[in-house]
């Protein structure tokens, strides 16, 4: 009784939020799509005052009244947009362009919350753990909170509170969208090849692993393991004894922030050496390590004594695999050799397969892309509107390419603007080339290709070692009469279903013809009983064989198939 009453409160709190979300993007103008999935009718939504409080925001374009609905919508629909604006291929490059400036910034909760979870996670009163908490956050957003703190052991360090009640909040919402983009996909066919519910499921996994806190510390070890010695870089520490999945303690950076250093120092040796650095280290990331920070905007920098530059919030994460690094290693080497034939090639195969298909005049679009964009003197050259018009490409051509590929795409470009706020004549390209290059000789380098025999002959080992097992366990089912050969051929049932019904219909016609026939030689008989000197059996039989005739046409008619 007790688990049903649960499920009727959760499902009113389910009502309760869908109305929510259907009212704000009724508000926003998206009346049209809330009338295509019947949500007025299904939730009882008072439109025609939603659409007079619309009118106020008609000056607006589309991609800033969506960016505007999701912003008031919160963590989810905030984190969703941001992920469909790093998924190429899947809104128009204005939509991607507003959506990148989606901001997740909300009051601060309150300190009394923040004693709360302190305790529930730490298992006991918080003041036994740190000597004080600063009541005022540092930073406040819609996931959680930073605060400065002391521990008793004498370190300076950091929480970061997770806001009570998201993680429900967030399974809610993620339940009530794929309900939406369910029906979405079912009702729109054109929207079925983008796969929206796939990328709820994507959100899912990523809005989740965001609201752990200990992937968020998993990350930063990571992190300075692969910088492990090196110089200039400084990755703050996670206490793992005191952190769980709702609470992060992390060492306090004493810095400057970037804007601040920016302000401070003069252009010289000291401000294009960070700048040289930063660039130098989002590049070993990507092109070394495969494992980078996703999200390395001005904020999430820092500047200390040294200089050395420290990198914070590591929530978001990218992943390049192998392949992917080689494969944009491949396009950018064909970009800047000119060959619009290769780098078409290259970008066909970075794209993920079946999700879209390569139409004439993409080797024309692509010459015309690197004409435009790789013939400019560096001081023009931008790689973030580089990474735009790319994407446009591929959107034009349905291409669809991988999420951390996109990401790192970003990434790229947000380490462009803060590498040219310090110094605007640094060559991204020439610094960038010792890596590309690294990165394609490795491809065909003697260790990989030692490495790539070795497996093959691991793998050609563990054939030899198991065929013959396989191959005895076969002979023997055979021989006790257990094998079976099965052949199915996909795509061949509509012709079975079309040679049944020809086959019936023939089978018909020729009971049909057999009938007329029998008719007519009783009729010709004269065989009684008679009506009016007529056979009455054979005028049966042929009244009989009209309406089965007549049945056949019909039949035959409504098919469309003469």
């Amino acid at each position: 009784m007790l688990e049903r009453l649960r499920y009727v409160r959760q499902t009113f709190f389910d009502l309760v939020r869908a109305r929510e979300i259907a009212s704000v993007f009724l508000k926003y103008g998206y009346d049209d799509l809330a009338r295509l999935l019947h949500l007025p009718r299904l939730l009882g939504l008072p439109t025609r005052r939603l659409r007079e409080r619309a009118a106020a925001i008609r000056s607006l374009t589309k991609p800033q009244r969506l960016r505007l609905a999701l912003e008031e919508l919160g963590p989810t629909f905030v984190k969703a947009g941001q992920i469909v604006s790093s998924r190429s291929g899947l809104v128009p490059p204005d939509y991607v362009a507003e959506l990148s400036r989606l901001q997740d910034a909300v009051t601060p909760m309150p300190f009394d919350s923040v004693e709360q979870v302190l305790n529930a996670e730490l298992r006991r009163p918080w003041s036994e753990v740190f000597v004080s908490v600063d009541r005022e956050p540092l930073g406040a957003a819609s996931i959680g909170q930073v605060h400065r703190a002391l521990l008793h052991t004498g370190e300076e360090v950091v929480v970061k509170v997770q806001r009570p009640g998201i993680l429900d909040k967030v399974q809610t919402d993620l339940d009530i969208l794929a309900r939406f983009v369910g029906l979405l996909e079912h009702q729109v066919e054109e929207m079925r090849v983008w796969r929206p519910v796939a990328l709820v499921e994507q959100l899912r996994r990523d809005l989740l692993r965001e609201l752990d806190y200990q992937v968020e510390a998993g990350n930063m070890r990571r992190f300075a393991e692969q910088f492990r010695g090196r110089a200039g870089l400084k990755v703050p520490a996670a206490y793992a004894e005191y952190s769980t999945s709702r609470l992060l303690v992390m060492d306090l950076i004493s810095g400057q922030k970037l804007a601040e250093f920016a302000a401070a120092e003069p252009a010289g040796p000291r401000r294009a050496g960070v700048a040289e650095s930063i660039a130098d280290l989002v590049m070993q990331q990507i092109f070394v390590h495969g494992f980078f920070h996703a999200d390395p905007h001005p904020g999430n920098l820092m500047i200390l004594p040294g200089p050395t530059v420290c990198f914070l919030d590591f929530g978001m994460m990218g992943f390049l695999p192998r392949e992917g690094r080689e494969g944009f290693a491949s396009l950018v080497g064909a970009i800047a050799e000119r060959d619009e034939e290769a780098a078409t090639r290259a970008l066909l195969e970075l794209s993920e397969p079946g999700l879209g298909e390569a139409r004439h005049g993409l080797s024309a679009d692509m010459a015309d892309f690197i004409h435009r964009n790789f013939n400019l003197a560096m001081k023009e050259f931008s790689f973030a509107r580089v990474t735009r018009e790319l994407l446009g490409l591929t959107a034009r051509y349905h291409l669809v390419i991988p999420p951390d590929l996109v990401s790192m795409l970003k990434a790229f470009g947000q380490m462009e603007v803060v590498v040219r706020t310090l110094d605007p004549q640094r060559d991204l390209m020439a610094q960038a080339r010792p890596f590309l290059r690294a990165v394609r000789l490795e491809r065909v380098g003697p260790r990989r290709l030692v490495r790539t025999l070795a497996d093959s002959g691991e793998d050609f080992v563990t054939l030899l070692r198991t065929l013959p097992r396989d191959l005895r366990s076969l002979l023997g089912k055979l021989r006790a009469g257990e094998g079976r050969l099965i052949l199915r051929h996909d795509g061949l049932e509509p012709v079975r279903r079309s040679l049944d019904q020809v086959t019936n219909r023939v089978a018909f016609a020729i009971v049909l013809a057999a009938l007329i026939v029998g008719n007519a030689l009783i009729i010709h008989a004269r065989m009684p009983p008679l009506w009016h000197g007529v056979p009455l059996v054979g005028l049966l039989g042929f009244l009989v064989t009209g309406f089965l005739g007549l049945w056949l046409l019909v039949s035959i008619l409504r098919h469309g198939r003469m």
